[in-house]
């Protein structure tokens, strides 16, 4: 059983710099990506960032290319996303996701694990 546990949330403010962590367990994750998304109440989760667990190959959404970072580390079995130059609009709770189909990589339906999410709050 897959399992993903988010952390790093937490208050910051405008400008400053989060780093959130997910660590997986319980499979065999060469074959993943692993993703990140956040959602804010009444919205529809939405997609961050996705790695490929094997090559490294990355995506992000365009509101935060050029600010967030998306790395793994394979020994951890450890997803990161660094974040900085935050936002008061990046305030959501985040979500760690991953497949092995590699049936695509932005939408909710094309991840099968998710961990609990972590609440990162902007302030202004």
């Amino acid at each position: 059983q897959v399992q993903l546990v988010e952390s790093g949330g937490g208050l910051v403010q405008a400008g400053g710099s989060l780093k959130l962590s997910c660590a997986a367990s319980g499979g065999t994750f060469s074959n993943y990506v692993m993703g990140w998304f956040r959602q804010t109440p009444g919205k529809e989760r939405e997609f961050v960032a996705v790695i490929d667990w094997r090559g490294g190959m990355t995506s992000y959404a365009d509101s935060v290319k050029g600010r967030f970072t998306i790395t793994r580390d394979v020994a951890k079995n450890t997803v990161y996303l660094q974040m900085n130059s935050l936002k008061p609009e990046d305030t959501a709770v985040y979500y760690c996701a991953a497949d092995d189909r590699n049936a695509g990589w932005v939408t909710t339906k094309d991840y099968d694990y998710w961990g609990q999410g972590t609440q990162v709050t902007v302030s202004s």
